[in-house]
């Protein structure tokens, strides 16, 4: 396989990921009261992927929560998956569940606190993001995952 092959696959992968955290993100919020934008929803990929980042470069982040995300950072990383890519629709399934379970498990571990301080996005996109993790937001009711 050729190099610009794998980058189109990442890529794609990437891509297939973002689309199913918008569409369940739009799916959560079906019952709220504040509707997430379509803006909003199409920053957070990117929004979310820096988070990432700076959550598991963070020196206050506790380290088992770094350690979590750079398990998901090498899983994302390696050809091998629960569901092979190839197969349509679910083949991506298996790396949104896992990108999912793992920023759920670092938000909630790292606090609300640390989610606020390290967010690189807009408050809309924090708060989508609040609603995708179960966090308790600003007026400190629970958000419905």
């Amino acid at each position: 396989m050729e190099w610009w092959q794998v980058l189109i696959s990442v890529l794609g992968g990437l891509i297939l990921l973002w689309l199913a955290l918008i569409v369940v993100l739009f799916w959560i919020s079906r019952g709220q009261a504040e509707k997430i934008k379509l803006v909003d929803a199409l920053r957070l990929g990117p929004d979310v992927v820096r988070l990432t980042r700076r959550l598991a470069t963070g020196p206050t982040i506790p380290r088992g929560v770094r350690i979590w995300l750079l398990v998901l950072l090498v899983y994302l990383l390696i050809p091998i998956d629960l569901i092979p890519d190839f197969i349509p629709v679910i083949g991506y399934a298996d790396d949104a569940i896992v990108v999912a379970l793992v920023l759920r498990f670092a938000t909630r571990h790292a606090g609300a606190d640390a989610l606020d301080r390290h967010w690189p996005g807009t408050p809309q996109g924090l708060n989508a993001l609040r609603t995708l993790v179960g966090l308790v937001d600003e007026q400190g009711a629970k958000t419905q995952p």
